[in-house]
């Protein structure tokens, strides 16, 4: 009896299991209602064109970018925050949503938060509600990825005083002030993270004729990259090997960059975000400028962590600047925060009525 019991336990707890996704360009994060952040992979799906399947999808489907045969392609379905490739993204939510429930008696469908961008279209937005819809989702409420960011950084969001976030993401830089429970004023850019790595890759075909590809242009950024300039020769001078194809030659070749070259590499990029940073406070109402002067700006996303992006933006804007605990995590964190409390936080998302599955 108590292991029957114990069955429909299991069985009927499938259905609370509701989920929260960070849909990222470079990558896709899932929170489990109840349970917390339970995947955390890039957004990248192989297929094999003569097939028309699909390989692999997330970590395993990663491996394979530019080391594959000219048929087997590892692409992303999502470029600068907007679905590329519908049918793909649609195989890469109903992946995750299976990881999901992958130990459980009975496959349900869960009400799913997904965080969005703030410069979507309707038409967008449309795309991003039935691509989860169809991967398995039996309702689905969106949030803006800047909102579900400043939650996830336990800001006093429904108060009556401005919050500024920045979230600099893989494909986008949102921007957001926000107040009352919902976004006063934004500005959304495509400078992210990944415009951080082409200059990368452009900076080594100018400056050494060599041509490498995303994953060491990204292991470059990781390792050297920074924002802000420094006195401290020994710092500046900080090197690592960089391998790739030499142009002239069509030969493999190794040279050796240092800290100050990707800083400059990336300059033209990080003034680019910091600009807009500026631009929002100087079209924010005074009133909430003020309420940011005594609060902070705080920053979120992967592009967070750059070395002495904090310090640049502090400098510019005369405003403390601060990093979130655990940027990479914001979004999802705020989305599932929603997703515990959605009665009481209904008005932060993009629409309260729910999208839900059509009856059959």
């Amino acid at each position: 009896m108590k292991k029957r019991l114990n069955f429909l336990r299991k069985a009927f707890s499938s259905f609370e299991k509701d989920i929260a996704i960070d849909l990222g360009t470079a990558n896709t994060l899932v929170y489990v209602k109840g349970e917390g952040i339970v995947i955390r992979e890039p957004s990248v799906v192989a297929i094999n064109q003569k097939t028309g399947r699909v390989l692999a999808i997330g970590k395993e489907a990663k491996k394979m970018v530019g080391r594959t045969p000219a048929h087997i392609v590892a692409t992303r379905p999502l470029v600068k925050g907007v679905i590329s490739d519908f049918e793909i993204a649609e195989e890469m939510l109903r992946y995750f949503i299976k990881k999901v429930y992958k130990d459980r008696i009975v496959f349900p469908r869960p009400r799913v938060i997904v965080g969005i961008p703030c410069g979507l279209t309707e038409v967008e937005r449309r795309a991003v509600r039935e691509a989860t819809i169809n991967a398995g989702a039996g309702k689905v409420f969106l949030i803006e990825q800047p909102m579900a960011a400043a939650i996830g950084a336990r800001l006093p969001v429904q108060e009556a005083g401005g919050n500024l976030i920045v979230d600099i993401g893989g494909g986008t830089t949102e921007i957001a002030i926000i107040s009352l429970g919902g976004i006063v004023h934004s500005k959304s850019l495509k400078t992210a993270g990944d415009k951080l790595n082409h200059d990368i890759i452009n900076f080594a075909q100018e400056e050494y004729k060599l041509l490498i590809g995303e994953r060491t242009a990204e292991q470059i950024k990781i390792k050297l990259g920074s924002a802000y300039g420094t006195k401290n020769k020994q710092d500046r001078e900080k090197e690592m090997p960089m391998r790739g194809r030499n142009l002239v030659s069509g030969l493999p070749e190794e040279v050796t960059i240092n800290k100050e070259e990707v800083r400059r590499a990336l300059e033209k990029s990080v003034k680019e975000i910091v600009l807009s940073v500026k631009q929002v406070i100087e079209e924010t109402p005074p009133e909430l400028v003020a309420d940011i002067m005594s609060r902070g700006i705080y920053l979120a996303g992967g592009g967070a962590l750059l070395e002495g992006l904090d310090s640049l933006v502090a400098k510019e804007t005369k405003i403390p600047t601060r990093i979130v605990e655990d940027p990479l995590t914001a979004v999802v964190r705020g989305a599932g925060i929603v997703l515990e409390k959605i009665d009481e936080l209904e008005e932060v998302l993009v629409e309260p009525e729910e999208l839900e599955v059509p009856k059959e």
